[in-house]
């Protein structure tokens, strides 16, 4: 039985090379929706569930695109706000040199508590958020914590990627913001070495030890594997080996793959093991996403 998954954060119009090469020396481009948690519902759409995302976008052509492409994706985006006042955010990606972002006073960065209130969570049976909300303003971030606060007024689990991106906050200034909304989580991802940056955790077992109460702690290790802590059991998978072409948008893929299973009611292993293959396949592009087939609209789990 498909089940729902409700995401929320910011998705940007996304602007890539078509072949892997620098920005500067690239002769054709894919315009594109990428952000975390839209990538994530995408992949859980994907793999047969509902998939809600909400946010706000501008009330521009970009905007129309991106809601249009996750639409594509079997993404519902019936809730998405559109801003008259604000424009929808723009990355770039320049491979071998990372990331461009132009977002600087987006429609999301104006999300506000009172979006929050206004969240419906009828008939959603897991919500997805990740810390990038925490750091695009502060506006936002207050939103992110009323939200997670909503998500256990009404009982639904509540899923969070730390996803730090050093290029919003320094380490030392998203360390204790990020650590308090992963204890407030009933399931967190994080990769080791992001841990090892924000809290000076060095190993798997650390980051369970700093996040004893966390009903379902998934520690990713790059290419080595990942290891889930639930309970007091501890699954690790190792990665599947791929060439990779970009490698923007891996996190989200395995996210996407692991909640599925999740949803599913899958055993730990075939979650990690599902994350992996996302994770697997969104290495081998250029993009945030998959190239396949939408899905058939999954109904509500009543």
């Amino acid at each position: 039985m498909a089940r729902t998954l409700l995401t929320i954060g910011e998705t940007m119009a996304m602007v890539t090379p078509v072949v892997a090469t620098p920005v500067a020396d690239a002769d054709a481009f894919l315009l594109d929706a990428g952000g975390a948690e839209s990538n994530v519902a995408a992949h859980v759409a994907a793999l047969g569930h509902r998939a809600v995302w909400f946010s706000r976008l501008g009330a521009d052509a970009l905007g129309r695109r991106v809601a249009r492409q996750l639409s594509g994706r079997g993404v519902d985006v019936s809730r998405v706000v559109f801003d008259p006042a604000h424009p929808t955010g723009l990355y770039v990606k320049d491979p071998g040199n990372g990331v461009l972002y132009y977002r600087r006073g987006s429609a999301a960065a104006h999300l506000s508590e009172a979006d929050a209130d206004a969240v419906s969570f009828d008939g959603v049976d897991l919500l997805h958020v990740s810390g990038i909300t925490a750091a695009i303003s502060a506006s936002a971030s207050s939103f992110l914590s009323r939200v997670i606060a909503r998500a256990r007024e009404h009982g639904v689990a509540v899923s969070f990627d730390v996803n730090h991106r050093a290029p919003l906050w320094d380490a030392a200034t998203a360390a204790p913001v990020l650590l308090e909304l992963a204890r407030r989580a009933d399931i967190v991802l994080v990769g080791r070495d992001e841990a090892e940056t924000l809290w000076r955790t060095t190993a798997a077992d650390d980051v369970r030890t700093l996040l004893p109460d966390v009903a379902e702690l998934i520690v990713k290790d790059g290419d080595i594997g990942a290891t889930a802590f639930v309970g007091a059991e501890a699954v690790f998978e190792p990665a599947l080996v791929v060439e990779v072409v970009e490698p923007v948008g891996a996190g989200d893929a395995f996210a996407g793959g692991y909640l599925a299973g999740l949803l599913s009611e899958e055993p730990v292993a075939d979650r990690l093991r599902a994350g992996h293959e996302r994770a697997a396949r969104t290495l081998q592009t250029t993009t945030d996403s998959i190239d396949e087939p939408a899905p058939a609209a999954a109904e509500a789990s009543t």
